[in-house]
């Protein structure tokens, strides 16, 4: 298999360029921003090109700039798989609501399922685009125009939106929607749901504005108090939520408040 070096030398005798002027285009970038680590002495080059020598990430950012590369695809040269970020992130369980900035692509990866058959033709619908993928959650983004929107995980200890966003569901955001819609839906399943952010950090749920305050209401189901927020000084709507990829079963069981019986989870 070629080494990453041996790829970055074929793209400099592409372009015809002496290690030389490669040695001098980096050090006009190194001036730019101001950083030596930008900069390539000749040796270093030939070090890269002809021995394995792995570059730092600022000399290998110079080299794709001046060799017209895209990063992601040279970090792959090196083993690093650059389109599994958003999988491999999803993979790691949080506890806290939060916005994942991870960038997603067309070509993203996607987890597995395991275990189970999943059948793409069973599919529900929640303002308009949501999918139940038991439990692939990321795989969805192959059928969206992922690069629209951005994207939140549900906190594994989120339970405010149960059963219609389950713990450690990953959702998408049209931040274009970040008006509070006052009506002209029928039932829970059509109100649109908004994804937020306070200073205690992030929530979803269904929205009411009521002059300058912001009701943050969970579902019923989840017995959990509405959140008060005076708008738009305490709270900032990301957008609306537009799609999902569940987990069905979570690992962790919903905590049980004393009196009171959890509703049952909806079934596929």
């Amino acid at each position: 298999m070629e080494r990453g070096g041996e790829r970055l030398k074929r793209a400099r005798e592409h372009l015809k360029l002496t290690y030389r002027e490669v040695v001098s285009a980096s050090r006009e970038i190194a001036r730019r921003h101001g950083n030596a680590e930008f900069s390539l002495a000749l040796s270093r080059l030939a070090d890269i090109e002809n021995k394995g020598t792995v570059p730092n990430i600022f000399r290998l950012y110079t080299l794709c700039a001046i060799y017209r590369l895209k990063l992601d695809e040279v970090l792959q040269w090196y083993g690093i798989p650059a389109a599994a970020l958003a999988a491999d992130a999803l993979r790691i369980g949080l506890d806290r609501t939060h916005l994942a900035e991870f960038a997603v692509g067309p070509e993203v990866t996607v987890p597995e399922p395991s275990g189970e058959v999943v059948d793409w033709n069973r599919t529900t619908f929640l303002s308009g685009f949501i999918r139940r993928f038991g439990k692939i959650p990321l795989s969805f983004l192959n059928g969206l125009h992922v690069r629209e929107y951005r994207y939140g995980l549900i906190g594994l200890e989120d339970w405010s939106m149960y059963p219609i966003l389950h713990p450690g569901s990953l959702v998408a955001i049209d931040d274009r929607h970040r008006k509070i819609q006052s009506g002209g839906w029928g039932d829970e399943q059509e109100r649109p749901i908004y994804f937020l952010e306070s200073r205690e950090g992030c929530l979803c749920g269904w929205c009411t504005l009521s002059g300058q305050r912001l009701i943050v209401q969970p579902h019923p189901a989840s017995q959990q108090a509405a959140a008060v927020f005076e708008y738009p000084r305490e709270v900032d709507v990301i957008g609306r939520v537009v799609g999902l990829a569940m987990l069905l079963q979570s690992k962790r069981r919903r905590p049980v408040r004393h009196g009171a019986t959890p509703s049952a989870s909806p079934g596929p």
